[in-house]
């Protein structure tokens, strides 16, 4: 593989100017294709075979328009000074309705002053608008046709706030801020690495270009399949971190090559052999660990998963592509516009330094290196076993905004139920009849419903056309990000009522069927998501008892990002710092309102593993090519341990550096979700690459001596030899092979 790899790097170099020309073509085309045709981007969170999904299966048929998830928005209005029954507001509530009526989209509006549409004060009503072909990802534009119709009644004094479905997760997302810091610092890391303008630019234009084709294809695949609105924030995130980091790699090797006197092509050449296996190895265990989520079962993060995989293949490709290219093209200007007082680039025998004087202290202490660590690592994870799992609700959502003003309104007026009410559908095995008196099941049913513990109201019942079931809209006590809102699903479901099937839909129980059904599917991701990392890292290096060990790091990695997202969010603790709001159910005090428990939605522990796994195989691929270089010209186990971490440790921090940083920039996202996996993705990689890489992987090693590099007889003749570390290609030119490179292939403890 490795020579396949340098023959690409080898092409590319030699026709840099045709491979940065279809690079740029490519990224243009797809950025000319979204502006012309758009970013079709939906919410559907279908969860199939579900009990909520069959409830919203009912509900588009039958029952009227708009009464399916996404269907439906309301207008909530507010009158400080007098009732929404004053004769003047009334008429002035009524005009206002006339102009929803116009709104394109509308099929139906019901009126504040039906049977609960005003609340026991009489000043807080809300206008049901019930729609019809409307597109489920502008609800944003909605809000504001609704609001902008319904001005006769704020020219009356009256409040008009306008409710979509949205959630906080649905927030349309404008601005770039979080891009353009994360970037920038990026640029500032890159140039303290590397100390010249041009060199710190190549990974910063290769991640770029690399991002756009990536969320290009993202964004067209929405006019064919059903894309989450935060798949292009996902993508982002993960393809600017890694095109960064794997175009860093390469710039670091090379640079190395140039600096021991290898000529550019051929320094191309050995790079991509070399350095560029490893690339392909790391991001091959970030791709496979987003698409074991296919097992979820769960359509919305299945997607999710396989798109942000996108993402990280270009990255990859343009790793491979574009940097031979662009340091074909550039040649020893890479090294061009030095920064003041930067040293020179250090080659083969300059790696003396801090992270190398590390490696040797932590190799001559292996076994207190290695009990200190493990007692730091155990302290990080601790809180993880008190995350708070559960959904989050508009409330969640920023001060002042449309959406956390409506459900301010709605909970104060209606209770915290009706943000986010129950949908009861229940099917019958005989035909009911719709008229007064309701039909003796319909009665029965909805008095069981009326006498459930935790249902405040249930509003009048309706009959689908074909008489062969009805619709409860029922109210809980609790608001939906509340925890007891979920037992109250499960009691309704537990109804029993002859000769009907009872059904719940609605956000609520949605997010309860999902949540079921992830945790249960939990292990079998995690295991496929292990075993499939080991195998290929097997495949890479040949040692079964490092690919163990690689994916047991991971999982202590992941440990301490789970705990560090326990302590901000489940115990409140930096909740503020990251930009969340308290909920109107938490403001009182001031230290109730400076420390809030944030809910975590019950499918991101698991993308954050699947992510996070991949990630932190980044660094081991890397860090492990270095050591098995250095075990191959030395033999010497410890002394190898000790060179591959000094060679490794400079870029390897640098990375880490540049993910923390865009990782962090985007904490500054008002999507909750892009909190939570700006702050996990942030503190495990800042873990995982200084207190795992540095202290830990090192220390095992060298416990485990030769037998990092066992492998059974048998193994051996089966596996393919890949060599990713390119061992042919790793010493300076003139110098011939050294002989230990079969010792240490075949290394037996």
């Amino acid at each position: 593989m490795s020579e396949l790899l340098g023959r690409l790097g080898g092409w590319c170099a030699r026709h840099g100017r045709i491979v940065l020309a279809l690079w740029v073509l490519a990224a243009g085309l797809l950025t000319a294709g979204t502006l012309v045709w758009g970013r079709p981007v939906t919410n559907n969170v279908a969860i199939p075979g579900s009990d909520a999904q069959r409830a919203h299966d009912l509900m588009r048929e039958g029952f009227g328009p708009g009464l399916d998830v996404g269907g439906t928005a309301q207008v909530v209005l507010y009158s400080k000074d007098r009732t929404l029954i004053d004769a003047p507001t009334r008429r002035a509530v009524e005009r206002a309705m006339d102009g929803i009526r116009r709104v394109p989209h509308v099929s139906e509006v019901q009126t504040p002053y039906r049977v609960g549409g005003i609340s026991s004060n009489l000043r807080i009503g809300t206008i049901v608008v019930r729609l019809r072909g409307q597109d489920s990802t502008r609800l944003g534009e909605l809000s504001q046709q609704l609001t902008d119709a319904a001005k006769p009644a704020a020219d009356a004094g009256v409040e008009v706030v306008a409710a979509t479905s949205a959630t906080p997760a649905d927030k349309e997302i404008k601005t770039g801020t979080s891009e353009i810091a994360g970037v920038l610092v990026a640029l500032l890391v890159l140039l303290f690495a590397f100390g010249t303008l041009v060199a710190a630019l190549v990974p910063i234009f290769t991640a770029l270009l690399s991002l756009g084709v990536g969320l290009g294809v993202i964004a067209l695949l929405g006019h064919v399949i059903d894309v989450p609105k935060s798949a292009s924030i996902m993508a982002t995130m993960i393809g600017l971190g890694v095109g960064i980091d794997y175009a860093l790699f390469l710039l670091s090797r090379h640079r190395r090559l140039l600096a021991d006197g290898v000529p550019v092509r051929d320094a191309v050449r050995r790079t991509a052999a070399s350095s560029g296996g490893a690339v392909l190895f790391a991001g091959g265990t970030v791709v496979i660990a987003l698409s074991a989520l296919m097992f979820t079962g769960f359509p919305m993060l299945i997607t999710l998963g396989w798109l942000t995989g996108i993402s990280v293949v270009c990255a990859v490709l343009s790793s491979l592509t574009l940097v031979p290219a662009l340091l074909g093209l550039l040649g020893h200007r890479v090294n061009a516009l030095r920064l003041p007082f930067s040293g020179r680039v250090a080659g083969r025998s300059g790696q003396a330094g801090g992270w190398a004087r590390l490696g040797v202290w932590v190799s001559g202490r292996p076994w207190r290196v290695l009990a200190v660590t493990v007692v730091a690592l155990a302290a990080l994870a601790a809180p993880a076993a008190a995350l708070k799992l559960g959904p989050l609700d508009a409330g969640y959502s920023d001060q002042g905004t449309p959406a956390r003003r409506a459900y301010e309104l709605i909970d104060v007026g209606f209770g915290p139920g009706a943000n986010g009410p129950l949908m009861v559908v229940a099917e019958t095995d005989r035909a009911i009849a719709d008229g007064t008196p309701a039909d003796p099941v319909v009665q029965v049913l909805r008095q069981r419903l009326e006498h459930t513990e935790g249902v405040a109201y249930v509003a009048p019942p309706k009959v689908n056309e074909n008489h062969r079931s009805v619709l409860f809209q029922v109210v809980t006590d609790y608001a939906p990000s509340d925890h007891r809102a979920l037992d109250v699903v499960e009691r309704v479901r537990a109804l029993q009522v002859p000769g009907v099937r009872v059904h719940v839909g609605g956000e609520v129980a949605g997010l309860s069927d999902a949540g079921a059904r992830i945790m249960g599917r939990t292990p079998l991701v995690v295991a496929i998501v292990v075993l499939l990392s080991a195998m290929l890292l097997l495949l890479a290096f040949r040692a079964p008892l490092v690919a163990i060990k690689a994916a047991v790091m991971n999982l202590v990695s992941l440990g301490a990002a789970f705990g560090a997202l326990a302590v901000v969010f489940s115990d409140g603790l930096g909740s503020r710092l990251v930009g969340m709001d308290p909920p109107p159910s938490v403001e009182g005090s001031y230290l109730s309102t400076l420390f809030f428990s944030v809910p975590i939605d019950t499918y991101v522990p698991l993308m954050l593993f699947a992510v996070l796994f991949g990630l932190s195989m980044d660094y081991e691929v890397f860090l492990l090519t270095s050591v098995r270089q250095a075990y191959a010209r030395t033999g010497d186990n410890r002394r190898a341990v000790a060179e591959g971490l000094g060679a490794t440790g400079r870029v390897i921090t640098s990375a880490a550096l540049i993910m923390v940083a865009v990782f962090t920039a985007f904490i500054a996202y008002p999507d909750p979700l892009v909190k939570v996996f700006g702050v996990g993705l942030a503190v495990a990689i800042a873990v995982d690459a200084t207190v795992i890489r540095g202290f830990l992987v090192p220390a095992t090693m060298v416990l485990l001596g030769r037998l990092n590099w066992w492998i059974p007889r048998r193994l051996d003749r089966v596996l393919p030899d890949l060599a990713i570390e390119g061992r042919e290609e790793d010493a300076p030119a003139g110098t011939p092979e050294p002989e230990l490179v079969g010792a240490a292939r075949h290394a037996r403890p």
